[in-house]
């Protein structure tokens, strides 16, 4: 299969891309920079220069495939006050890849997220696939729940589309996300911190895992379908700061509510949120089976921790 891969030098997309390599897939990496380009060289990929913002382009690439694995987000402006932006960015190339694969039964799969979908409770693949009312598209988050319900709608269209959520933590060496970020302000402010009583618990996976969940959607996935990409059910959030806190030799601090804005900036409502999830729908569904550590066990190995 030629696959067309947006995101496809990110910290997923470089995994997926020699994950799809070496089951037998031709793959056609989207690239903005001449450092994405030549890793992508690397892996064995084709180049298409472009952003998600090259609407063409990616018309183009998606015509050109078999299938498309749609990796990429704006995380550089949703994370330092443009959240919608990026949702806007993000909806508008499925919209582009629905058009594009209408009628022809081809796959595309998508990366999306599971906080926000069922605080308090472990979120299953049959939570929050039904097009909410209040998913406005002018609204941050709900507005990337949205786009998920689209790619859901293309079944409809004769698109074999797929929503892949991911748990806030896909973690493995050169993880740059949420724990990278923790530890660095347990660093800065010389104590490894969690809220309330730490019991809030954070679904994790490899990023490994990952990358081979992403391939057997690309190949297999019903049209419609949900899936997670969930090794950890839910990892105590004390637990982390814990560990972190052993690591770096610094103690570990229970904060008020209150306080975790001021000491963890954005971060702090992600910590301070119970989201736990299940993947044992996704595992009957594709035969996926993690293989990697865990996040405690790979957080223990202390490669987050190099400096």
């Amino acid at each position: 299969m030629h696959v067309f891969v947006t995101g496809a030098s990110g910290w997923i997309g470089s995994a997926v891309v020699p994950e799809l390599i070496g089951a037998g897939h031709r793959v056609t990496g989207l690239a903005r920079s001449e450092p994405s380009a030549e890793a992508l060289t690397r892996a064995g990929a084709q180049v298409r220069r472009g952003t998600l913002d090259d609407l063409d382009v990616l018309r183009d690439a998606a015509a050109a495939s078999d299938g498309v694995v749609h990796l990429a987000f704006k995380h550089d402006i949703a994370f330092t006050g443009d959240f919608q932006g990026a949702a806007a960015a993000d909806r508008a190339a499925v919209e582009v890849f629905g058009d594009v694969l209408a009628g022809t039964g081809r796959p595309l799969v998508i990366a999306s997220g599971l906080p926000g979908i069922t605080p308090g409770r472990v979120t299953t693949e049959r939570d929050g696939v039904e097009p909410d009312p209040a998913a406005r598209l002018d609204d941050g988050p709900r507005a990337r729940m949205a786009t998920a319900d689209l790619t859901r709608t293309l079944a409809s269209r004769g698109v074999r589309s797929s929503v892949l959520r991911l748990p806030p933590t896909v973690h493995g060496e050169g993880d740059p996300g949420f724990i990278s970020a923790i530890i660095g302000i347990a660093r800065a402010t010389g104590v490894s911190a969690y809220i309330g009583d730490g019991s809030h618990r954070w679904p994790a996976g490899h990023r490994d895992d990952a990358a081979h969940l992403f391939r057997l959607a690309l190949e297999d996935a019903e049209a419609g379908a949900t899936l997670h990409a969930v090794a950890d059910e839910g990892v105590a959030v004390r637990d982390i700061a814990e560990v972190i806190g052993r690591h770096l030799g610094v103690p570990v601090t229970a904060l008020t509510p209150e306080e975790a804005s001021a000491h963890f900036g954005w971060i702090g409502a992600f910590l301070g949120t119970d989201m736990p999830a299940s993947s044992t729908l996704t595992r009957a569904w594709t035969g996926w089976s993690p293989t990697g550590p865990g996040l405690i066990e790979d957080l223990g190995k202390g490669h987050y921790f190099h400096t």
